[in-house]
């Protein structure tokens, strides 16, 4: 069984940009800019509706006790819902330098700092991002206002190339075996993408055959942060989080609080280019060699139920 909200709203997307460039120096120049968007009445689907619904107290959203608990609506098994009452919201700094090609090297680098918040990231709950929530508390959304699914808080991107200068000789061998020679490389680094630690089954008795309950958060000293960064055995800090009492209570923890593992990876390359002026005046054969993450880090991501 399907619902569909009657009268909705219309959905829409604003977005504005404001850049400036300058040239530092001869081949250098520098853009500043400034990116942002908000999307209204966006279009937000839940696989079930049919839940047992809470009471909202000072103390949060309390749920029935289980024997005395009944779903929205007994009669069907489940209600897939559509609702155009989801809210996105965008804003970053980007800085790009690029150096045009001058003594055989070319440079460029890209820098965002950006912070994406929304209500739901894909138009149907969990089914686009490993990290979503399962059956959100579709009647008030402000329980799921958070980072976004995919927000990257920071990305940094370089790459450059380097023609290496030919040796100067007359001898044609060395002129070959140290000329035309070319190196490159990529560098890429990124925060972590957010995510939400999970209680298992169904503690509140919301009786969905999928649930994302949250625990508490804890205050205290060393729970600033939730995480361990650079830890991949202890990332979580459990002891700053906890079962909610009484065990009816929805958790206070926020979705997305958690910040996964930060990402970064140098790729190399070299190339040798040779001239073959004996076959055809523009002819050249290329060997080359590349070497994806040099200095082989690991990279891990955010923990989740898959």
């Amino acid at each position: 069984t399907s619902y569909l909200e009657h009268a909705p709203k219309r959905s829409y997307v604003m977005q504005w940009n404001l850049s400036a460039a300058r040239e530092i120096s001869s081949g250098l120049v520098v853009t500043l800019g400034y990116v942002g968007s908000r999307g209204v009445h966006l279009p937000y689907r839940d696989e079930n509706f049919d839940m047992v619904l809470p009471a909202l107290t000072p103390a949060g959203y309390l749920f029935p006790p289980k024997a005395d608990s009944q779903k929205l609506n007994p009669a069907f098994g489940r209600i897939t819902g559509m609702l155009w009452q989801a809210n996105s919201f965008y804003d970053a700094l980007q800085v790009v330098t690029t150096k045009k090609v001058s003594h055989g090297v070319q440079l460029h680098a890209a820098y965002t700092l950006g912070k994406s918040i929304d209500t739901l990231s894909a138009t149907v709950a969990n089914d686009a991002f490993p990290n979503g929530l399962f059956n959100q508390l579709f009647f008030d959304q402000r329980t799921t206002r958070g980072l976004s699914d995919f927000d990257v808080r920071q990305n940094f991107a370089f790459n450059f190339t380097w023609a290496v200068p030919a040796l100067k000789t007359r001898s044609g061998a060395a002129q070959w075996a140290f000329g035309g020679w070319q190196l490159g490389g990529i560098y890429r680094a990124s925060s972590g993408q957010p995510f939400t630690p999970q209680l298992g089954g169904d503690p509140l008795g919301m009786k969905l055959d999928q649930t994302s309950e949250v625990p508490d958060r804890l205050v205290g000293p060393g729970c600033e942060t939730l995480v361990n960064p650079g830890n991949p055995n202890h990332y979580i800090k459990t002891r700053c989080l906890a079962f909610p009492n009484p065990g009816n209570r929805r958790g206070n923890l926020g979705r997305n609080t958690l910040i996964g593992p930060g990402r970064s990876k140098f790729d190399a390359s070299i190339f040798k280019n040779n001239t073959m002026r004996r076959f055809a005046e523009n002819a050249n054969i290329q060997f080359r060699a590349e070497i994806f993450n040099l200095f082989n880090r690991a990279n891990f991501s955010s923990p989740t139920a898959n």
